[in-house]
C-alpha cells in the first residue's frame, strides 16, 4: 500500500514564488531514486504501467494548459532497476483547468501554483473533491488560525510534516489514517452481552 503523503499541489505566494521554486528543484536533484525498500532511497516505483501512464497523463495535460517543466516530467529506469519509475517532476505556472488541480496524483509530482492574497489561496485550496490534508508554513500565528479553519480537510500540518491520525474528508476516502485511531481501522468491535445466572 502506498500512502499518499506527498504534496500535489503547492500554493507558493507571489514575493517568494521563484526563490523557493529554484530551492525546490535543487533539494528534489538530491533524491535518491530506486528500489523502495534500499536504505537511502527516497522515490521508489509506482505500482503498475497504468499509474505511469496517468502521471504522464498528468504532466501532458499540465503542459497543455501553459504550465512549464522545471525538473523531471518523464518514465525512467534507474540503474537498470525493473519497475514502473517516473522522475521526479516539478511543474510551475500551473492553471486550475489541469488535471492536477482536480484529481489526487500518486506519483512524484509537485505543482506549484502561484498566490497573492491568503482568500485566494484558501478558495484554490478547497476547490477540488478530496481533502485528506494541507501544510501550511507561515510565522504568522493569526494566519495559521484562519487559514486552517478556512481549509476542508481532515488535517492541517503547520510548518512541518503531519505525524498523527488524520481524517479523510470528501472523495480522499473514508476512516482514518496514522496514529492510534489508524490503528482502530484495522479492528473489528465485538460486543458480547451476558446475563450469568446463579
Amino acid at each position: 500500500m502506498k500512502p499518499s503523503r506527498h504534496t500535489n499541489r503547492s500554493f507558493v505566494q507571489e514575493g517568494i514564488y521563484d526563490k523557493f521554486a529554484a530551492a525546490l528543484v535543487d533539494r528534489i536533484k538530491t533524491l535518491k531514486i530506486g528500489n523502495g525498500i534500499d536504505s537511502g532511497v527516497a522515490i521508489g516505483p509506482l505500482t503498475h504501467d497504468r499509474a505511469v501512464e496517468k502521471a504522464i497523463g498528468h504532466i501532458n495535460d499540465a503542459k497543455a494548459n501553459g504550465a512549464s517543466i522545471l525538473l523531471g516530467g518523464s518514465a525512467c529506469q534507474p540503474d537498470n532497476l525493473r519497475g514502473y519509475f517516473i522522475q521526479p517532476t516539478v511543474l510551475s505556472g500551473m492553471s486550475t483547468k489541469s488535471l492536477t488541480t482536480r484529481e489526487e496524483v500518486f506519483a512524484p509530482i509537485v505543482a506549484l501554483y502561484p498566490f497573492k492574497t491568503e482568500e485566494e489561496v484558501v478558495t484554490q485550496a478547497n476547490d477540488c473533491d478530496v481533502g485528506l490534508g494541507s501544510f501550511i508554513v507561515t510565522e504568522s500565528m493569526p494566519r495559521i488560525w484562519r487559514v486552517a479553519e478556512g481549509l476542508e480537510v481532515g488535517m492541517v500540518g503547520v510548518n512541518l510534516g503531519i505525524l498523527s491520525a488524520c481524517e479523510r474528508v470528501k472523495e480522499s476516502g473514508y476512516g482514518r489514517e496514522g496514529g492510534r485511531h489508524g490503528i482502530d481501522e484495522y479492528l473489528t468491535t465485538k460486543s458480547i452481552l451476558m446475563n450469568v445466572m446463579g
